[in-house]
């Protein structure tokens, strides 16, 4: 799932109280580890790696069975159910995004729309919240711009993750991202980037432009998710209408029964990562998108909009993860 940068920082990277539910063993652990940077990677490296493992098993499953016509809901639910087989959780809703829609579409609980045009899959996984992030592209039309423009972001991503590493400037990555996609007389989007991940926080500060920005820092050790997008647009995206993806913003009480159901629910299940009202249908009901649109109302939740190219062209995504250490760069999602 991508991050959004118009500039600054990313207006969807909110922290929220540190405390969970005490109910919830697994995130009052969690919360006593504070973060240490390599010392931290190092410690939980087993479980980054399973999670990425765990991604590369899944991306060949998509690659079997994507198809034409065939429902977006029975493909995001087959890969999320998948995820959970191989012992992950999904970090995040499944993204399906066709055509000029660049990234944060999942399908409704009751979506009827079917797979067409070029489709991007953009799928996570995590292990104790420790995560994997990837996504691939499909031309499900035989259309000769769409596999050109796939080709230039999955180019793109090759020679990126050549030079990533360690004291690399983010900028040389940006540079390369752009030079390559230009040699297919594509552009990038400008204003999406790949992101730093780390502990139950998908996006977590740090921005990987994919264009020559001028940035001046550095890949510091950690997990970055690089991304490009390719288009022959503008190579630009706006807001467009809500995604149905949420990530909890803050815990604050609610007086409704069911949002207050709800949000002890998310509390304890997502924590801090993104998820869909679909997934919130299946625990509570329709009547549920009632309760999401309270805690929305009330500021506990955050809605993230669908990202359309402004010039309504094309996208094509590619995506991995690695580890950075020193002297040493792991792409986990292959």
């Amino acid at each position: 799932m991508t991050e959004k940068n118009y500039g600054g920082a990313a207006p969807f990277r909110k922290q929220i109280k540190e405390a969970k539910s005490s109910s919830s063993l697994e995130f009052s652990e969690k919360d006593k580890k504070q973060k240490k940077g390599l010392d931290e990677i190092d410690f939980d490296k087993q479980k980054i790696l399973k999670a990425g493992h765990i991604t590369s098993e899944i991306r060949e499953y998509v690659k079997e069975i994507v198809k034409k016509d065939m429902l977006l809901i029975d493909l995001a639910e087959k890969i999320e159910r998948r995820i959970i087989q191989l012992d992950g959780k999904p970090a995040f809703p499944v993204n399906l995004s066709i055509n000029d829609v660049a990234a944060h579409y999942t399908p409704a609980f009751d979506d009827q729309t079917k797979a067409h045009g070029l489709l991007k899959v953009d799928f996570g996984v995590h292990i104790d919240g420790w995560i994997a992030d990837t996504s691939l592209s499909f031309d499900l039309e035989g259309n000769d711009e769409n596999k050109k423009l796939i080709l230039a972001a999955e180019k793109a991503l090759d020679n990126a993750l050549k030079i990533v590493g360690e004291g690399k400037s983010i900028n040389e990555v940006g540079k390369e991202i752009q030079k390559t996609m230009e040699s297919y007389k594509a552009f990038p989007i400008t204003n999406l980037t790949g992101h730093s991940i780390s502990h139950y926080e998908l996006h977590a500060g740090f921005s990987v432009p994919n264009y020559n920005s001028g940035t001046r820092e550095k890949f510091e050790e950690g997990i970055y998710a690089i991304e490009p997008f390719a288009t022959f647009g503008n190579g630009r995206i706006y807001d467009g209408k809500p995604s149905g993806i949420y990530e909890l913003i803050d815990e604050k009480n609610v007086r409704s029964p069911i949002a207050r159901k709800i949000l002890d629910f998310v509390i304890d299940k997502y924590s801090t990562l993104p998820f869909c009202s679909r997934w919130i249908v299946k625990e509570f009901g329709q009547g549920a998108m009632f309760g999401l649109k309270q805690l929305e109302d009330n500021g506990n939740l955050h809605q993230f909009s669908q990202l359309i190219e402004v010039s309504h062209r094309n996208v094509a995504q590619a995506e991995h993860t690695v580890i950075i250490e020193k002297g040493k760069v792991e792409v986990t999602t292959k």
